[in-house]
């Protein structure tokens, strides 16, 4: 199976000859394809793990979201802006998106050093699929921590017997 090049994407061209209709290429109205994904669905190959592996991280998102808000800025301001993420943690998010492509790191040549991070064009895209996320989060985040709750309840089992602080019995 040959690959489809970014202007048959764009145009709606291709294998089928023109006959398809041009699709978004991310967002509620995508139309994703196995073919698009390079494999079957969510296998080991498949293309749609590089974005779970870029969003899994508890940060990496968090960072690309403060960007696309604000433009770029210094590592200094992103701290303060983002809030509860250490230097360290940030170093390393920024490296990170770097390595993935999404950031792109500028140096200026002043006394003393400075340096921003902007997003790239592959980082702006992801900003739709993020803002889609946080859409789903508003909507549905009480139900997931209610369940989480509920979850981590312990079970109160109806055997008698000597019992641990948490309701548990004891073992043996």
């Amino acid at each position: 199976m040959r690959e489809r090049g970014a202007t048959e994407r764009a145009s709606g061209t291709g294998e089928s000859g023109g006959r398809e209709a041009p699709r978004a290429p991310y967002g509620p109205d995508a139309a994703v394809t196995t073919e698009d994904l390079g494999g079957d669905h969510f296998a080991a190959d498949c293309r749609a793990r590089v974005a779970f592996e870029v969003l899994a991280n508890r940060w990496d998102s968090v960072v690309v979201f403060v960007l696309g808000e604000g433009g770029p800025q210094r590592p200094r301001v992103l701290l303060d802006r983002i809030g509860g993420i250490s230097p360290k943690v940030l170093n390393e998010a920024l490296r990170r998106l770097e390595r993935n492509g999404l950031v792109e790191r500028r140096r200026y040549a002043e006394a003393p050093p400075r340096v921003d991070y902007r997003l790239t064009e592959a980082g702006t895209a992801l900003l739709t699929p993020i803002r889609a996320l946080g859409a789903w989060a508003a909507a549905h985040a009480d139900a997931v921590l209610e369940a989480q709750d509920r979850y981590a309840r312990p079970v109160v089992a109806r055997t008698s017997g000597p019992r641990t602080a948490e309701g548990r019995p004891t073992p043996c």
